[in-house]
């Protein structure tokens, strides 16, 4: 059984890309590599590393790592629109720290 695991939308560009130059793609999978590319907005070495900066935060977890990475929020309420599902209610400081990592990596 194979392991599963959270990615993010640039390490998807990148497999993807890798993959097209072997072979054909399906059509699914020439239409996520078309979405990829518009949205991506960081490298995968640099999504990866924003990635494991947002896991150290020890309240975030590793679908929402993914999620963050993939929105890079820079305001408080795009933030809390991606923690509305979760059963925890942020503070403010967690928030800031949030958006102080993302920061790091634009």
């Amino acid at each position: 059984m194979s392991e599963e695991y959270y990615v993010t939308l640039a390490e998807v560009k990148k497999l993807l890309t890798e993959a097209a130059e072997d072979r054909e793609l399906s059509p699914d999978q020439k239409l996520t590599l078309e979405h990829s590319q518009k949205l991506a907005k960081l490298s995968a070495e640099d999504a990866k590393k924003l990635q494991d900066a947002l896991s150290e935060l020890e309240f975030i977890s590793e679908a929402l790592c993914a999620k963050i990475t993939d929105i890079l929020p820079s305001h408080p309420d795009d933030v809390r629109v991606l923690f509305s599902k979760e059963r925890i209610v942020l503070e403010k400081e967690d928030i800031e720290q949030i958006l102080s990592t993302v920061q790091d990596y634009l």
